[in-house]
């Protein structure tokens, strides 16, 4: 979630592979419709609901909502002003956390630039903007409850939970720049995981809660690779080395074997980059992980992002642009391989 990162934009039809994405997914369908823009979700503990982000009609920042999959309709869940990302589940299905702006003391102003903005007409790039204003918030299923998590000066986002819900790994800018943190799940006990020049995000930990994915610029600015570090912060992997090719929003399976993640050729620049989805076995032989074999997942002249597996490993949901007007909603597919 870089700035000027990501163009979640189609020029053109969308030309795509059925045949060859078709050895890894089936039964593809579009899981959102009705707002705007929808993306970035994630499944229920149980598998039965999603929580994702999506434009409202008339408002001009990502709200959160909730929707069972049985069920047609969302329901908003954050407080409807502000920006707001990165929901995510507690693994007991009884809250979310999530990150929100709306405490921002200039948020009339904020909101009005984004709709100036958004009145000169034409689509806007995905852009992400390390708002100093976003905490990490938490909230129960029906909407009550709402407690601040982080109060610390500066961007607090991109949080999720360890799979015992005891800890939630986070992105924060509170010293310069976005690194990785750990805390408690009631907020306490903050401590620093990573400690690098450039962008530190989008953690997950590993199955087993012993490593924690993520993806950095610190090689190139704006370059994104894939990496791991231990749980507690002592070891480190790089599992891609590619600076011609943007590789972000890595996601376990939950058998641990594997990740699946977003890439795209940069050699031309973002304008004619498209964003595939590819899937790397990991070898956990040794003492620390090692990256293993690549398959390409989707091939599509979509934007296929952010991609994530269902707690079974059945089914797949990502971002994707490929729906017939080309604006960017949630779709999901019957994932093939399940170890």
């Amino acid at each position: 979630m870089l700035p000027l990162l990501i163009a979640l934009l189609t020029a053109g039809p969308v030309e795509t592979d059925t045949a060859a994405e078709a050895k890894h997914l089936a039964n593809i369908r579009q899981v959102t419709s009705g707002l705007p823009r929808a993306g970035e979700g994630y499944f229920s503990p149980n598998g039965e609901s999603i929580v994702y982000q999506a434009y409202p009609v008339g408002y001009p920042f990502y709200q959160i909502y909730l929707q069972k999959l049985d069920e047609p309709t969302p329901r908003l869940l954050s407080t409807g002003r502000g920006r707001t990302t990165c929901a995510y589940y507690s693994p007991d299905g009884e809250k979310l956390i999530f990150a929100s702006s709306h405490l921002d003391p200039k948020i009339e102003e904020t909101e009005l630039k984004a709709r100036e903005e958004a009145a000169k007409g034409g689509r806007r790039r995905y852009m992400w903007d390390f708002d100093p204003y976003m905490d990490i918030y938490e909230i129960k299923l029906n909407g009550t409850g709402l407690r601040r998590l982080t109060d610390t000066d500066g961007y607090d986002a991109e949080g999720s939970f360890s799979p015992d819900g005891k800890q939630i790994v986070f992105t924060s800018s509170r010293d310069g720049d976005p690194d990785l943190y750990v805390m408690d799940a009631d907020g306490s006990n903050v401590r620093q995981l990573t400690n690098t020049p450039g962008y530190d995000g989008g953690p997950f930990f590993s199955p087993d809660g012993k490593w924690v994915i993520f993806r950095s610029d610190r090689q190139k600015e704006h370059m994104l690779q894939l990496f791991m570090i231990s749980a507690d912060g002592k070891t480190e992997v790089q599992l891609t080395d590619n600076l011609e090719q943007v590789n972000w929003c890595p996601y376990f399976h939950p058998s641990g074997k594997y990740l699946i993640w977003s890439g795209a050729d940069y050699t031309r620049g973002p304008a004619t980059a498209h964003f595939n989805l590819f899937s790397l076995d990991l070898d956990w032989s040794g003492e620390k992980p090692k990256a293993g074999e690549v398959k390409q997942i989707t091939h599509s002249t979509a934007a296929d992002v952010l991609p994530v597996f269902s707690p079974d490993g059945k089914k797949m949901m990502w971002t994707s642009t490929r729906t017939p007007d080309g604006t960017s909603q949630l779709w999901m597919a019957d994932w093939l391989r399940q170890k």
